[in-house]
């Protein structure tokens, strides 16, 4: 499954060295509680992985940091409904994915993935790619924050070219909306799929370069909002906002359903999904609220750095 040009085994060993930092560096800005370590075999096919979860923290009430490798011979319907040409192949997926929640409202839901993918018809040359991105989700919405996280994910891409981040941006927007709920899922970030322009070595530093920022972004506003004094309307109002969340990743997030369909350990999968959560039949914001302006503000996709300067 690997030629000359494409280092796999360099490709994990950097995706299990980006889930120890992750975990450290948010170990570190919860204070109290420290992850749990339960590596799993997949019982269909090849692969396995390891499970990293921290729950009843100081500032995270759940926060998960998954490694997978699954390998199968073959492609599932989640990975070939854009690209028929791999039907049939083999393949191999790797990728770190997290999502973090936290306790405090004021303090954003983040989730952040990279991966690779390579696939090969036997007799035929391997056909690879990296995918990932970073996306923010706020419950109270701060222009500070949303600027800081989309000044540190431009950050991330600009070595790359100076159409990087606002192509990834938009891609983010894009993918992470509800269309059943015509709103965005919080204020994006980066978004790619697909990435094998300008060969391995180029695309393999932008997935390390993107997987390496995140924290970076996210715990400077863990650190701003995690003291922030909050009562039970926040708290309920938070609890309503995270069933947003759940709805994407059961019917939307590609990831959730190419693991679900490639026999991928269910509890591995779901743990992205909140510990606590509500819903509410046809509820609305009081306006101006603060929970108007979410809807008003910071669910609509903009140019926050743009916004920023003027």
């Amino acid at each position: 499954m690997t030629n000359s040009h494409v280092d796999v085994q360099a490709v994990k060993n950097f995706l299990l060295q980006l889930q120890k930092t992750i975990c450290s560096e948010l170990e570190a800005a919860d204070g109290q509680e420290k992850f749990i370590i339960d590596d799993w075999k997949r019982e269909q096919g090849g692969g396995g992985g390891r499970t990293r979860v921290l729950s009843n923290g100081a500032v995270f009430e759940q926060a998960g940091v998954n490694f997978s490798h699954v390998i199968g011979e073959q492609m599932p319907a989640s990975a070939t409904a854009s690209r028929p040409e791999l039907a049939g192949c083999s393949f191999e997926a790797m990728g770190v994915s997290l999502v973090i929640h936290p306790h405090n409202p004021y303090v954003p839901t983040s989730h952040a993935n990279v991966r690779f993918f390579i696939a090969q018809k036997e007799g035929q040359a391997p056909i690879w790619w990296f995918g990932g991105g970073f996306d923010l989700t706020p419950y109270y919405g701060f222009k500070e924050d949303a600027v800081q996280w989309h000044q540190t994910a431009k950050d991330a891409c600009d070595p790359f070219g100076e159409q990087v981040y606002p192509h990834y941006k938009k891609w983010c927007d894009d993918y992470f909306y509800l269309k059943h709920r015509d709103e965005t899922r919080g204020v994006g970030g980066l978004f790619f799929d697909d990435l094998n322009e300008g060969g391995f070595a180029h695309c393999f530093a932008l997935m390390r370069n993107i997987g390496e920022h995140y924290t970076k972004a996210y715990i400077p506003i863990v650190q701003r909002r995690k003291d922030t004094a909050f009562g039970e309307h926040e708290r309920d109002f938070q609890l309503y906002r995270r069933g947003r969340y759940v709805e994407f990743n059961l019917v939307y997030d590609r990831g959730t359903l190419f693991g679900l369909q490639t026999g991928g350990r269910t509890e591995s999968i779901l743990m992205s999904l909140p510990p606590l959560v509500k819903w509410r039949y046809n509820w609305t914001p009081e306006a101006g609220s603060p929970e108007a302006e979410l809807y008003a503000v910071f669910l609509k996709p903009q140019d926050w750095l743009q916004n920023a300067a003027t």
